[in-house]
């Protein structure tokens, strides 16, 4: 069932979106060669007591998974495109990182996405994390009301095959609410003027990742979670959570 939110809910998620906003903030300003992943995470862990915020992501259990979630953030590297796990490993200089993390603040959830170069940045690295912000801001553009689902999924698949990119649609945008996901999905390719229509009110996370080699296959690691490139390529992924409003889309992740 998708739920419409009032004008006083949307502002609830907003606070919670500017706790995700500010774990991302942190994390990505220290990422850097030589910082372990389980870092980055326990830096997320300190924004979020801070703020009296919770995880939605610590302990979450899909069915796709074999174990809980054990962190506050996701850490994908290089050919890793989601849902890594925060381990020991090391960042060296030229890695790709994805981070991810929600949120819930007074019983709201937020979510969202950055991809980042670590240290010297390589070229290609930088066309695919550019691409993947392009289509992000080109799917919360399609995002009004009076739209279609569609138009979002469409406006994201046209910057991601426009650059040779693969996309898979297992794993997209969704909607937000009183938890992390909720109806409706929001694939990241379709075809416009086509699925639900967008009401002021509704509240989603639009999140492309894209697959630099050109391949839409992916493979999961033996911990169940991580998720990476079938043709072992680069990925990256982004995320806002966004509202729509009579008067526009709203980001509600933004710093």
């Amino acid at each position: 069932m998708v739920e419409l939110k009032t004008d006083g809910e949307i502002e609830a998620m907003r606070a919670a979106g500017q706790v995700v906003a500010e774990a991302l903030a942190v994390t990505s300003q220290r990422a850097a060669a030589g910082v372990t992943l389980a870092e980055l995470d326990e830096a997320a862990r300190e924004v979020l007591a801070k703020a009296g915020a919770s995880s939605p992501f610590l302990g979450y259990q899909p069915g796709f998974a074999s174990t809980p979630f054990p962190a506050v953030i996701c850490t994908s590297v290089n050919d890793a495109a989601l849902h890594g796990i925060p381990t020991g490993y090391r960042l060296a200089d030229g890695d790709l990182l994805s981070i991810d993390c929600g949120a819930v603040l007074e019983g709201w959830a937020a979510d969202a996405a950055v991809s980042l170069t670590v240290g010297d940045p390589d070229p290609e690295d930088q066309r695919l994390i550019e691409a993947a912000r392009m289509a992000l801001r080109a799917g919360i553009a399609a995002a009004v009301a009076g739209a279609r689902i569609g138009d979002i999924s469409a406006a994201i698949a046209v910057i991601g095959r426009g650059h040779g990119y693969g996309i898979n649609t297992d794993y997209g945008g969704h909607g937000v609410g009183r938890s992390m996901h909720e109806s409706p999905s929001v694939p990241n390719e379709g075809r416009a003027g086509r699925g639900m229509r967008l009401q002021s009110g509704l509240v989603i996370a639009i999140e492309p990742w894209f697959m630099a080699g050109g391949s839409d296959e992916y493979l999961t690691d033996r911990d169940g979670w991580t998720l990476r490139t079938g043709d072992g390529s680069r990925a990256a992924h982004v995320e806002h959570t966004v509202a729509i409003t009579d008067d526009g889309p709203r980001v509600l992740t933004a710093g």
